[in-house]
């Protein structure tokens, strides 16, 4: 067996924005063009060039709540030779904490029709961030995720959880949450997954809730990417991610701050307002997800080769 060399050509769309939601046109384009520019989160002026052809792509891992835009195009997608998922986010929370996502239940017919489209088997359900505060207690969770893994077991394999993070920008806009209710809340949730037959894992919490059935996730996931593709592939866990992070490398295409969406919990963006404004000088013709290259970058290649490990001989 024989790796084809380089960094695992794994793209993720995007841990930083939603692209199936409000980049699908410019998300075509790159792909058609088979490249894109991504900027450097801490110096704009450095770019890198990534290699999107279907050559060199092993998966492209989709992160959304609410990719509708995006799936008439998959037929088109897979045709040319792509092997994605996706990570697709829907929780309960409505106005409050999601204003710019379409009603619930809309988003919850949106899932349902992509895992009939592309196979549960490339849709995981992440129930995520769980909030704990005055108005979303813990029935309020056991009660919207029992609903939820009702409608949705026929339609997905895994859910993924996590709790609320206090990053500096929301300024306590939540309750921290403590150890002892993480136990509770994961021993409610657990139970309710394994009486719908959804297999729960959680996603870069330290605690440890196997007692619940509930082991740690990886979001970018070297066995469901093996899966779908058929064979083994080299990677590599990814340094960039948190301590307790599962997943393997990828080479992110997004920009931070650039979802208009304005979920308010959201540890990608600042500021809807922010968000809006860089969203408007977006043109789905430019290489860069917002705005155009000025002349004056550093403009590197990531240099790839896929990281699938074939048969090269009978005694290998």
């Amino acid at each position: 067996m024989q790796a084809e060399g380089g960094w695992p050509v794994i793209i993720s769309a995007s841990r930083r924005t939603d692209i199936p939601c409000c980049y699908s046109d410019w998300l075509l384009r790159r792909l058609q063009e088979g490249y894109a520019l991504v900027r450097n989160p801490y110096n704009a002026r450095q770019l890198s060039r990534v290699d999107l052809s279907p050559e060199k792509v092993d998966c492209i891992v989709f992160w959304s709540k609410n990719p509708a835009p995006l799936m008439p195009h998959l037929p088109a997608i897979r045709a040319a030779g792509y092997c994605f998922y996706f990570q697709f986010t829907l929780t309960p929370y409505a106005d409050r904490w999601e204003p710019g996502l379409p009603p619930l239940k809309e988003r919850l017919n949106t899932l349902c029709a992509l895992s009939e489209q592309v196979g549960p088997q490339r849709v995981v359900w992440r129930y995520d961030p769980v909030i704990l505060d005055g108005d979303c207690s813990l029935s309020y969770h056991t009660g919207q995720f029992a609903f939820l893994c009702r409608q949705l077991s026929p339609y997905v394999d895994e859910c993924v959880f996590s709790f609320a993070d206090q990053y500096r920008h929301l300024k306590g806009l939540f309750p921290s949450i403590t150890p002892a209710q993480m136990d509770e809340a994961a021993r409610e949730l657990g139970g309710i997954a394994q009486a719908y037959g959804i297999s729960l894992s959680s996603c870069c919490e330290e605690i440890d809730l196997h007692a619940y059935g509930i082991t740690h996730s990886s979001c970018i996931d070297q066995k469901r990417i093996e899966r779908l593709l058929g064979m083994p592939i080299q990677a590599s866990p990814d340094p960039g991610q948190r301590p307790g992070c599962g997943c393997i490398q990828s080479v992110d295409i997004g920009e931070y701050g650039t979802c208009p969406n304005g979920c308010r919990y959201c540890y990608a963006s600042r500021s809807r307002a922010a968000a809006q404004r860089r969203y408007a000088l977006h043109d789905a013709r430019s290489p860069l997800l917002t705005g155009w290259p000025q002349g004056d970058e550093t403009i590197t290649d990531r240099s790839a080769a896929s990281c699938k490990i074939r048969q090269t001989s009978l005694f290998s």
